[in-house]
């Protein structure tokens, strides 16, 4: 599904994104904190800043609802 979403329009500020993130593209003050996996991922606001990392998906998904924001997968 391919839908286009109007970011400003009234509760787009609600909305993140999640999307995966090579350890090796991070700076290298991260990649030092990251162990055991080669990927971590990022939650995103609908501007486009990060926001937070962590280690697998689900917990993306789990951060980004226990803060009230509806959450969308970007690949």
């Amino acid at each position: 599904m391919n839908t286009a979403y109007d970011m400003t329009k009234p509760g787009a500020e609600d909305i993140v994104y999640v999307r995966p993130v090579a350890v090796a593209d991070l700076p290298s003050d991260l990649q030092d904190q990251v162990t055991g996996t080669d990927t971590v991922y990022a939650v995103h606001n609908a501007e486009g800043a990060r926001l937070a990392l962590v280690k697998d998906r689900t917990m993306a998904f789990v951060l980004a609802k226990q803060n009230d924001l509806d959450v969308v997968s970007v690949h």
